[in-house]
């Protein structure tokens, strides 16, 4: 099985449970092109019949690359690619060139050279160009435009929300804003075109920055926020609501209306003031741009001829920013003129459209408040309000008033059903029948391990199999998933139905109640076995079985490790959790549990770890 990047690295941190252990096994943001954003502004996206799965986006849009260098993703891996969408597979195990050459493109490999109007990438492939490189697990789609490489990437859409929060979140950023700006995303990307040919979206701020690489400790944190999020997004009067966020708003909102020409009212992104924005006392900005410098970054975007003399605000908005400009006489969008400036001079010369204006000299001095457009969330005020405990549904009242979150795919509001040291959270009311069966779970699970919870649990059931496996990016063979003290499972009612429900939840509560315990040096193969051993063991019975089995596992605890992390299919990953399973159970019996526990803490020591396989 092919997994997306993102997919790889929640695998290599964090633990799945599989059914096989109850018996079964199953298989700074800028705005889209204007004419885009107007229409979308005066009508929201109608309610499609299937939420998205998956988004195309563009790789690598700003650098416009004439080509690019393919290579395996690991030394003896192959490249699989094809050069048409009926062609045959073709398979390469160094490297491949592509070349834009108009409007088609140049494959050479393996010393052989051909024409392709596109090339199909199946994945895991590395891609490198301008100096950069990528490795990619996703499908990759290249074709050529006027001589410049169109790379599109295929993403599941909650790979993509968790890229962006990564790439546009803040220092200042926690949990609950990071929630809040993931279903802003998500909005975002699905309730509206962003006038691209190619693809749905690119990666640059024109509409959402994705940065490719990793984004190290935003990324780590990107991640539990888009899952507690999953499927999430804005909506308004029982339609989609249009998203906007923003960095800093310098203290007041903006209106649509005001940056986007003919862009009509919305009543939930209206100019409002923003306290939170300005908690720290607010920042202002000032700039000196020559004549010059403006002339040519404005001729090069035909907003205006050289020769020009002066600049002034000819109107502003509700929230004092400038719509309209003069350039001596003909007036100009004040927007525009920011994202001219931008592109040719950097975006800090002129970061928001609320500035004052005046001749300095042989230039122009700017002096303003905010970075971005202003329109809808602010980052700053929204990193602010997370600081002050308040939660992300409260983020959102206050940059989106009278709009509700709700599952993109149903239009309906997740329910939170309060159970014994745990919350429920479902899009089913008749969840709460299950409320005792998963208290007798977790208690279950405290009597096995002998650990108790250290905060409060949140169990989210998803209304379908498809919603989970989307929403976590989940293989098929997994019923339900942890992270953190969060578990996501697959509907309550099917894992009941199949009598899965009880092993299902006591092996995920074991999952939170040994994460929780473990120290930096506890092994994977521990943490999953000791889950393992524990859930296979009835209450009360003593030992699990696999303490008294005679026979060895043919992986090491090492082998295990990997085995645990890297499982490309079902079986590799069961063998995997059979041996982490045997030598927990070793452990317990051999140790006793207060002394496992300890090492599940401190680590296990190494001269302990190689008497395991011995008799």
């Amino acid at each position: 099985m092919t997994r997306s990047a993102v997919n790889r690295q929640w695998m290599a941190r964090w633990l799945v449970s599989l059914l096989a252990a109850g018996g079964v096994a199953w298989s700074g943001m800028q705005p889209a092109q204007q004419a885009a954003v107007d229409s979308a502004i005066a009508t929201p996206r109608e309610t499609p019949t299937h939420a998205r799965e998956t988004l195309r986006v563009g790789m690598w849009t700003l650098w416009h690359d004439r080509e690019v260098v393919l290579t395996p993703d690991q030394p003896n891996h192959q490249i699989r690619l094809r050069s048409c969408a009926g062609c045959a597979t073709l398979t390469f195990t160094g490297q491949a060139d592509v070349r834009a050459d108009g409007d088609s493109l140049t494959l050479t490999a393996a010393g052989r050279k051909s024409n392709a109007a596109r090339v199909f990438v199946a994945g895991p492939v590395t891609l490198t160009a301008h100096g950069e490189t990528i490795t990619l697990h996703d499908p990759v789609t290249i074709a050529a435009r006027a001589g410049a490489l169109v790379i599109v990437v295929t993403l599941p859409v909650e790979s993509y929300v968790e890229r962006v929060v990564a790439s546009e979140s803040g220092a200042a950023d926690s949990a609950e804003s990071l929630k809040a700006l993931a279903i802003v995303v998500r909005s975002f990307a699905l309730h509206e075109a962003h006038g691209h040919a190619e693809y749905d979206l690119c990666d640059s701020t024109h509409c959402q920055l994705l940065h490719w690489g990793s984004n190290g400790e935003r990324g780590v944190q990107a991640h539990p926020a888009t899952m507690a999020t999953g499927g999430e997004t804005l909506w308004f009067h029982e339609q989609r609501a249009l998203a906007y966020f923003g960095k800093d708003c310098g203290g007041r909102t903006a209106s649509p209306a005001e940056i986007w020409p003919h862009a009509k009212l919305v009543p939930y992104l209206p100019s409002q003031p923003d306290r939170f924005c300005t908690a720290d006392g607010g920042r202002e900005w000032a700039s000196e741009i020559s004549r010059a410098e403006l002339t040519a970054a404005l001729a090069k975007h035909g907003l205006a001829a050289p020769g020009w003399e002066n600049i002034t605000v000819a109107r502003r908005g509700e929230s004092g920013r400038a719509v309209t400009l003069k350039i001596d006489s003909a007036e100009i969008n004040a927007d525009q003129f920011r994202l001219a400036v931008g592109e040719s001079l950097g975006w800090n010369k002129i970061p928001s459209t609320w500035f004052e204006v005046s001749r300095q000299g042989g230039g122009f001095a700017f002096h303003g408040r905010g970075w971005g457009h202003g329109v809808g969330l602010c980052q700053k005020g929204a990193a602010a309000m997370a600081q002050q405990g308040r939660s992300a549904q409260e983020i959102l009242a206050q940059y989106f008033p009278g709009t509700r979150v709700a599952d993109e795919a149903t239009g309906r509001e997740w329910r939170r059903l309060a159970g014994d040291g745990f919350v429920l959270e479902s899009l089913d009311a008749g969840d709460a029948v299950y409320l005792q069966d998963l208290s007798r779970a977790q208690a279950e699970a405290i009597e096995q391990s002998g650990l108790h919870a250290t905060a409060p649990l949140t169990v989210r059931a998803f209304a379908s199999t498809p919603a989970f496996r989307e929403a976590t990016l989940a293989p098929g063979w997994v019923a339900a998933f942890t992270e953190g003290d969060w578990i996501g499972t697959q509907p309550l009612r099917t894992l009941a139905g199949r009598r899965h429900l009880a092993d299902t939840m006591r092996h995920e509560f074991l999952h939170v109640l040994v994460e929780q315990q473990a120290g930096p040096r506890a092994p994977l193969w521990l943490r999953e076995g000791l889950v393992e051993a524990w859930s296979e063991a009835k209450s009360g019975a003593g030992l699990p079985r696999t303490a008294r089995s005679e026979t060895a596992p043919a992986l090491t605890p090492d082998a295990t490790d990997n085995g645990l992390m890297h499982a490309d299919n079902e079986a590799e990953s069961a063998a995997a959790h059979r041996a982490a399973e045997w030598y927990a159970a070793q452990l317990l019996a051999r140790y006793g549990r207060t002394q496992v526990l300890e090492w599940l803490r401190s680590g296990v020591p190494a001269g302990i770890v190689v008497t395991l396989g011995q008799r």
